[in-house]
């Protein structure tokens, strides 16, 4: 966090690309490193957790009797037939179905956010203390066995389903935020943005695969076998991860020694703030459950659905921008910095009760793959972000954050723009169930 001060951070960013081009390795070491082979490590975990995090916005259509529920929306009590609990005939006998109304697969889906946002301040936090092996590895595992009892928390009932959610979410913030703490140990300044891309865009090809796959397993096997599959791979690979990953350069069995020299050199003059990297997550999850609170007091007040979204939005969105673009042109300030990097963070969740739940406003009966979609294509600004600033960053060590940030307000206030004109929160025709007359 200290590397984001607009004066100090950049001179500290500045004398770090000094003194590694004096260390930089001879061309060929590094796509062949341990440390590159630690980036594909996590990014296979990174898979894993994405598409477990995932799955349930995938399968929730074949969970769920849509059929029922899209003619209770359209004011009608006809049923399609197709089984005692009017399930789909495409889906395989043993798959139970569950009457869920759309508000309570919004439960459902946010249940897991809360506990994710929580943990991943602490985990952060706890990894740099007791090692990531530890915290990511426990959690992955964690996480997997609950990916796989998921069916069953589902039969004994909504509340076993939701806490399983709940503490899933506690997990996975784990495996997230917890990562995060490898790459101050194994992370050169130079090399940083590559490493950290390689790593994060595991959680973009698991949303893709889940994604592709979720539904035909969902089909062909059942929706459990989604659960039981994502489940099994990751405690399969849980080994695999206690075996080859180590927490710094220093404990590693099988490094280079001239690649250890290296990274070690090259993180000598680095800044240990695990402390004040965590406080920006529990900021915004304590606003992040507020922001609900909030969306819904405005309902009970009259204030319009589509207002409603568009003000949570704005709130989450806007000022976290104008933060983060403010920074480089205020008078030097430890403090100040601090401020407003976690107010930046902190505030972003406010979209939570805004965008990020609009799609069961537009198409409750899609909203389970509406969502996990958009949040596939969401985490391409997490493989995009770390490139793009290690490219203004080397282009320009002085003015680099302020291009960055710059970057990041004209994104953002686009998108956001375009929502306020085009946002809406009524169900869409094409969303809506037709109503079958029997002869």
């Amino acid at each position: 966090m200290a590397e984001l001060s607009p004066t100090a951070g950049e001179s500290n960013y500045s004398q770090d690309i000094q003194v590694d081009e004096k260390l930089v390795p001879k061309k060929g070491l590094s796509l062949c490193s341990t440390r590159y082979g630690i980036a594909l490590i996590i990014h296979v975990c990174n898979f894993i957790a994405a598409a477990q995090s995932t799955v349930i916005n995938i399968t929730m259509v074949a969970m769920v009797n849509t059929t029922d529920h899209q003619f209770q929306f359209n004011g009608s009590t006809e049923q399609l037939p197709g089984g005692p609990n009017n399930a789909p005939d495409s889906l395989p006998a043993e798959a139970p179905t569950y009457d869920w109304s759309p508000q309570i697969q919004g439960i459902i889906f946010a249940s897991a956010a809360y506990g994710m946002t929580l943990t991943m301040a602490l985990s952060g936090y706890l990894a740099g203390r007791v090692g990531t092996k530890r915290v990511v590895g426990v959690s992955l595992f964690a996480s997997s066995l609950l990916i796989i009892f998921s069916p069953l928390a589902a039969e004994l009932g909504l509340i076993s389903l939701i806490a399983t959610r709940m503490v899933q979410g506690l997990v996975q913030g784990s495996i997230f935020g917890g990562q995060n703490a490898l790459w101050e140990r194994w992370g050169p300044p130079h090399e940083r943005s590559r490493l950290c891309t390689i790593a994060l865009s595991g959680m973009l090809l698991g949303t893709f695969t889940i994604t592709l796959v979720g539904g035909l397993i969902s089909q062909t096997l059942g929706w459990p076998f989604a659960f039981y599959i994502f489940g099994g791979i990751g405690c399969v690979y849980c080994p695999f991860w206690f075996i080859l990953i180590y927490d710094d350069p220093v404990s590693h069995p099988w490094i280079n020694v001239t690649e250890k020299e290296y990274i070690i050199s090259s993180l000598a003059q680095q800044i240990h703030n695990g402390l004040l990297s965590a406080l920006p997550f529990i900021i915004a999850w304590v606003i992040g459950i507020l922001g609900g609170y909030l969306a819904d007091f405005l309902l009970t007040k009259n204030v319009r659905l589509v207002t409603v979204r568009k003000i949570a939005t704005f709130l989450g969105n806007f000022p976290s921008s104008a933060l983060l673009v403010a920074l480089p042109y205020l008078p030097p300030s430890y403090i100040t910095t601090m401020t407003f990097l976690t107010l930046s963070c902190g505030l972003s969740p406010l979209c939570q009760s805004g965008i990020y739940i609009n799609a069961l406003d537009l198409a409750p009966r899609y909203s389970s793959f509406l969502m996990g979609t958009t949040r596939g294509l969401a985490n391409i600004a997490a493989l995009l972000a770390p490139t793009v600033s290690g490219f203004l960053l080397n282009q320009d060590s002085e003015f680099g954050w302020r291009n960055v940030f710059l970057l990041l307000f004209a994104i953002n206030l686009s998108g956001l723009i375009f929502y306020l004109i085009c946002g809406d929160a009524v169900v869409q025709d094409w969303a809506k169930g037709r109503k079958l007359t029997r002869l």
